[in-house]
């Protein structure tokens, strides 16, 4: 995770007017969920803007969803600490996504005027697996919030010089307003402020690397002339799993990353139904990706120029640190100790605003799918009973607020940097997940047993492969494995089960059958842990 960097007081260039800078953003973000207060009449408006935003607006707001601090920070200290091989292999993947998710996705999800994305599942594969991708979507987006808090309130720690006691009440204060302003504006304060957040990230970065080129003396000087000592070995491909990164390895697993977020997570799904029809969330799909590209680029100039200035300057690095060491910890590091004031909070103010923009959109759409599974089923239709399931989802908001605050604070439990730990966290639950919507949309004989157990047992596939080296006490799996082997095992699992001819048969031979298949997994697991010395 993020270290805690310590350095002497006397270079600290974070000051007073750049905490007024953070404060008024602050301020400036609770105003936007105010403004947009008074517009949330009924559900159709606080879940889906009214399905007439701009296909530009849905794609920067899909970015900003799914773009958060973690990966504004995770980025150059991947860069510094390991080598460019993750943002060259991701950049490649992100047109063969836009194109899997436009062509394939997209058109299932505009067919019908749905507000969850898990709605589909029911009318396919039955309401058991609707609620089953319901649950593990709030869970994953559970997690994800949490680690999001958890890299923002250290990044605060960082930048700010304060003390690590305050790290709770910073994660309070980040939670508590992402809270408070999603549920006083709903989907379309969330919409507006990820414009504000894509470009102070751009601004962000724009500076650092323009900072370093003046500071170096020319742009030619800090561009690393070979690869640092500290790299590991990153192949363009090795069958070896116990290899961190190879070129194949990034193009597949991010492609399979970006291609289940965008057809499983109702956070996108949200987005594309903001739009007006299919071809509008098309070009919503394809802003976003553009966005991202553009963003993921920059970060990866800002930790080349990261590299360059602290191989340069070793002396500028944090007391007893290391390039090899400082990582995710180093471009926070150099936001408080080596931007100008006023600059440096106006790029802390972008952080604030990505951390904001990560939890906001993650809090709306668990309530959106909260909204169909709970709420919608117990109130009544008519106008007084959609101002009322508004209430009830602005008090549910305050709940996971606190939730994921608290939740927050057990993240730095997670070993590894932040891109490693978003993957053995976060992306474990969109695997299986997908798989039940592949499955449904693409799998003519699947069923609901098939698809749930396939579910099952590719999520448990994920959590094996993210930590074999705690199950087994062997070498380290990479991450760069995870998806591939839980999404294989989860379509594989689905379709063999969905096989299985229980048709017509009593509940006690299907859930026997059901009993068996987990009473099996849960032998394999135990067979794997008894590996462990």
């Amino acid at each position: 995770m993020i270290p805690v960097l310590a350095a002497q007081a006397t270079d600290h260039r974070f000051g007073a007017f750049d905490l007024v800078i953070v404060i008024f953003c602050a301020f400036l973000l609770l105003g936007t969920g105010l403004f947009f207060a008074r517009r949330q009449k009924n559900t159709e408006v606080y879940f889906v803007a009214g399905r007439n935003r701009s296909p530009l607006l849905a794609g920067v707001s899909l970015f900003a969803a799914l773009f958060t601090i973690i990966a504004y920070i995770g980025i150059p200290g991947e860069v510094v600490q390991n080598g460019p091989m993750l943002v060259m292999g991701s950049l490649c993947a992100l047109p063969f996504s836009y194109f899997v998710i436009s062509r394939y996705l997209i058109p299932a999800f505009m067919r019908l005027p749905i507000t969850s994305g898990y709605e589909l599942l029911e009318t396919r594969l039955g309401r058991s697996v609707r609620v089953t991708a319901s649950i593990t979507f709030i869970c994953v987006r559970l997690v994800w919030m949490a680690l999001v808090i958890y890299a923002a309130s250290v990044v605060l720690v960082n930048v700010t010089g304060c003390d690590r006691k305050w790290l709770p009440l910073i994660a309070a204060g980040i939670g508590g307003i992402a809270t408070l302003y999603t549920l006083a504006g709903g989907i379309e304060a969330v919409m507006t402020t990820a414009v504000l957040q894509f470009a102070l990230l751009l601004l962000g970065a724009a500076l650092t690397i323009s900072l370093i080129t003046l500071y170096s003396g020319g742009f030619a000087a800090w561009w690393p002339q070979q690869a640092p000592g500290h790299w590991m070995p990153q192949p363009f491909f090795s069958a070896d799993p116990a290899i961190r990164l190879t070129a194949v390895g990034t193009f597949i697993s991010y492609f399979i990353s970006t291609v289940c977020a965008g057809g499983s997570d109702q956070v996108a799904i949200q987005r594309y139904l903001t739009t007006r029809d299919a071809a509008a969330a098309r070009r919503a799909v394809m802003f976003g990706h553009i966005s991202v590209g553009t963003v993921m680029l920059s970060l990866g100039f800002v930790g080349a120029a990261l590299l360059g200035y602290f191989t340069q300057h070793p002396e500028l690095l944090p007391a007893g640190k290391t390039l090899a060491q400082a990582g995710d910890g180093l471009f926070p590091y150099f936001l408080s100790h080596g931007l100008p004031t006023g600059v440096s909070g106006l790029v802390v103010a972008g952080l604030l605003t990505s951390a904001v923009s990560g939890v906001a959109p993650g809090i709306n759409s668990i309530i959106a799918v909260l909204n169909q599974e709970v709420i919608e089923p117990l109130v009544k239709q008519g106008r007084a009973q959609e101002a009322s399931k508004v209430r009830i989802a602005r008090v549910l908001s305050l709940v996971i607020g606190g939730i994921i605050t608290l939740g927050s604070l057990a993240m730095s439990q997670v070993s590894g940097n932040l891109v490693e730990v978003s993957g053995k966290t976060i992306n474990v639950f969109f695997y299986p997940m997908f798989s039940l919507f592949f499955l449904a949309l693409f799998v003519r004989f699947a069923n609901a047993t098939g698809a749930i157990l396939g579910a099952i047992y590719g999520l448990t596939t994920a959590i094996v492969v993210g930590y074999w080296d705690a199950l087994t006490g062997m070498p380290r799996v990479s991450f760069q494995w995870i998806g591939p082997t839980s999404l294989l095992v989860s379509l594989t699992a689905g379709c063999l089960f969905s096989l299985v001819p229980l048709k017509g048969r009593s509940p006690a031979v299907v859930w026997t059958f059901r009993l068996a298949a987990l009473a099996a997994l849960a032998l394999a697991v135990s067979r794997v842990a008894a590996l462990h010395p």
